[in-house]
C-alpha cells in the first residue's frame, strides 16, 4: 500500500530538516513525499536538495514543486492532486512524526479498512513543556479530540469530497466536518505519532486572534449545517486556550 506524506513550507530552513528527517526515520517503506514549497525567498529549496539523495536511496518518491500560492490550505491541496497513494497524511514543515506514523496508519487500515484516521499527538510548548493531546471519537463532533498531524485520509475521499475550501485558518476541521456529514468511517488509535509546535496563528494569544478564530471555527459549523449552539463550543475551546498557553 502507498502512502502519500505531503508536507507544505515557505520559508522554512530552520525547520524542515527535522520534519524530512522524521519522514526518512519512518519503519514503513512505501511512501510517496511530496513537498510543496510556496517559493521561498530563504534556503528551503537548498534544504530539500540536500536530501534528495537520501529520500531516493531510502526508496521513497520524491516529488518537489516550488511557486507561488494562496496560503497553506492551496499548497496542501496542489499536494493532494499531485498524490497517488492509497493513503494521505499531511505533516507541516515545524512538525515531525513519530517513527511508526504511517507503518501505524496503515496497519490500523488493514485491521480496519477508514476513510479517515487519527491518533494521538505532543503539543509542544514556546518553554519546552510537552503536552499529550488525546484522540477521541466524540458522538458530536469537536475538534478537542482531533489531531491534523496524526491524520491519514484516504485517497478516493478527497477525489469524493474534494479537499480544502481556501476559506479561513481552520479549513482543515471544515473538512474533517465535511468526512462527518458523509457518514464515512473515521476510526482513531490511542498512540503518539505526530510533534506539534504551538505558538502559530491557531494558537496565538490576543483578544483580537481569538475572536477571529472563534468566528472561523464557527464558520466550518455552519457550513456544515451544524447546530447554532456550536458557538459555545468554540467559545469554550478559545477559553481553554487562554488559560494552557
Amino acid at each position: 500500500m502507498l502512502v502519500s506524506l505531503i508536507t507544505v513550507c515557505y520559508n522554512s530552513e530552520q525547520t524542515i530538516r527535522k520534519t524530512i528527517e522524521s519522514v526518512l526515520a519512518q519503519t514503513y517503506d512505501s511512501i510517496e513525499y511530496i513537498i510543496v514549497d510556496g517559493d521561498s525567498s530563504d534556503k528551503t529549496l537548498d534544504v530539500v536538495k540536500e536530501y534528495e539523495e537520501r529520500i531516493e536511496k531510502r526508496g521513497y518518491k520524491l516529488k518537489v514543486v516550488s511557486e507561488k500560492d494562496n496560503g497553506i490550505y492551496d499548497a496542501m491541496n496542489k499536494g493532494i492532486a499531485l498524490s497517488s497513494g492509497d493513503l494521505v497524511g499531511i505533516i507541516n514543515s515545524d512538525d515531525w512524526y513519530e517513527p511508526i506514523a504511517v507503518e501505524t496508519a496503515v496497519s490500523v487500515y488493514k485491521e480496519e479498512a477508514y476513510d479517515m484516521f487519527y491518533a494521538d499527538i505532543n503539543l509542544i510548548k514556546e518553554n519546552g513543556k510537552v503536552m499529550v493531546k488525546h484522540s477521541k471519537l466524540d458522538k458530536l463532533p469537536t475538534s478537542r479530540h482531533w489531531n491534523h498531524p496524526t491524520t491519514f485520509v484516504k485517497k478516493t475521499v478527497y477525489d469524493e469530497l474534494g479537499a480544502f475550501r481556501c476559506e479561513g485558518i481552520h479549513d482543515d476541521y471544515d473538512f474533517v466536518l465535511r468526512v462527518r456529514r458523509a457518514k464515512k468511517k473515521v476510526v482513531i488509535k490511542n498512540v503518539v505519532l505526530a510533534n506539534f509546535k504551538t505558538g502559530g496563528v491557531s494558537n496565538k494569544k490576543s483578544i483580537k486572534n481569538s475572536f477571529g478564530r472563534i468566528k472561523d471555527r464557527y464558520r466550518c459549523y455552519r457550513n456544515n449545517k451544524y447546530s447554532r449552539l456550536y458557538i459555545f463550543e468554540c467559545l469554550a475551546i478559545e477559553a481553554a486556550k487562554f488559560i494552557l498557553s
